[in-house]
């Protein structure tokens, strides 16, 4: 066996496929569990073994610091879409994301004020003051040799592509088409999307839009058919105490024979605020306009398929003409008119007008009975799906 031409494993090349796959998929679920769910947004604690080994694991594969890594996604979840978001396709261009977007990472992890303000937590021991945050390079420069000693002359490309696959699946992928492309479970104010239902790529780091709105969550998953494999791992270190989550995203329903708005009526709207949204849109809006546009003129038709996602999307930020179109298709249908006023209501209890609970409950009653009052059956519906709106305990694991 010539060693530097096959390396100390001598494997096929199927074999030097599957241990590439192997080795990238460790990367991701280090960057998920450790940098994202863990530490980011400490929705589960670790057994210091376990987050030791992530961050060794970090060091060699990606370079990566964990306090410029945390700093920058809390800053882009505190700046979402915004100029000051570190990687917002919508202010830099989907193709400088899909591009450069590890540049851009670089080139905020430079800027010492959000590591001062959004850094904070991260690990501050001896190793990572004096190795891994000291010389983050070092560590691939191991892997290097690791990779050309067990897999030969071909270790090369195996390092290059893990090299490759942080900055193109999540610095790219992630941060890019994850704000821009696929489909919304919950209307958060961000442009937030879920990829696709299988996180299988990137350990769920797929499933966006649904971090976005609830970020505290350990579990990205939340329809019956989208899976979080980064879920599944924690599920495997908690079985061996290993982890411990310590908070999920809650289960929502409506109960009929609940007519009563109480605190927990509040509390549940509150924490599942974007759902909602998501649903008077679905269940109030569309149908709203569905049904003006079947009975509209010339005129009129187009104008209101024109402001239908205007209305229902939260995160399209409305220029002079948008507006103008909205107003236009509400001066012609008081219907519409009156759903859309009772969406703004809504939200508003939620506001920074609205701070004490007993108050959010008083506006909560009275929304409910003004929207029974309306004479529009789709918002009589509404309101009473919300009075019987209830949060699901999960268990815990």
């Amino acid at each position: 066996m010539n060693i530097l031409q096959d390396g100390l494993l001598n494997f096929s090349g199927l074999g030097i496929v599957v241990a590439t796959l192997v080795l990238t998929q460790v990367t991701i679920a280090s960057v998920t569990i450790f940098l994202h769910r863990h530490q980011s947004h400490n929705a589960l604690t670790l057994h210091p073994s376990v987050s030791h080994f992530f961050r060794f694991w970090l060091w060699l594969t990606t370079a990566m610091v964990t306090k410029e890594w945390v700093a920058i996604h809390r800053k882009h979840h505190a700046k979402c879409e915004t100029a000051e978001d570190p990687h917002s396709p919508h202010f830099f261009g989907l193709k400088t994301l899909l591009l450069q977007g590890s540049e851009l990472y670089r080139a905020e992890a430079r800027n010492q004020e959000t590591l001062d303000k959004y850094g904070q937590g991260t690990p501050d021991d001896w190793l990572e003051r004096n190795l891994y945050s000291r010389f983050p390079y070092l560590g691939i420069s191991l892997m290097l040799l690791i990779d050309v000693s067990l897999f030969g002359l071909i270790g090369i490309t195996v390092f290059g592509i893990q090299m490759l696959w942080i900055p193109i699946w999540a610095a790219g992928v992630i941060n890019g088409i994850g704000h821009y492309f696929g489909y919304r479970n919950f209307e958060t104010t961000d442009a937030s999307r879920n990829i696709v239902p299988w996180g299988l790529f990137i350990g769920g780091e797929e499933l966006h839009n649904n971090h976005h709105a609830y970020p505290s969550s350990a579990r990205l998953s939340n329809k019956w058919w989208e899976l979080d494999l980064g879920w599944f791992y924690i599920s495997l270190l908690s079985m061996f105490g290993l982890a411990r989550v310590k908070k999920i995203a809650p289960k929502v329903r409506s109960d009929a024979a609940k007519q009563l708005v109480d605190m927990d009526t509040v509390r549940a709207l509150l924490h599942n605020r974007f759902h909602i949204v998501k649903l008077y849109g679905r269940k109030v809006i569309r149908p709203v306009i569905a049904e003006e546009c079947r009975r509209a003129n010339d005129y009129c038709q187009p104008l209101f398929r024109r402001v239908r996602k205007l209305m229902v999307r939260e995160d399209i930020r409305l220029d002079i003409k948008a507006q103008k179109a909205i107003n236009e298709a509400l001066d012609h249908s008081q219907t519409l008119a009156t759903v859309y006023q009772f969406k703004q209501r809504l939200k508003e209890l939620w506001s920074h007008t609205a701070k004490n609970q007993p108050g959010r409950m008083e506006r909560l009653q009275a929304w409910c009975a003004d929207a029974e009052k309306t004479g529009i059956a789709v918002l009589e519906d509404f309101s009473r799906y919300i009075r019987g709106y209830m949060e699901v305990r999960s268990p815990s694991i």
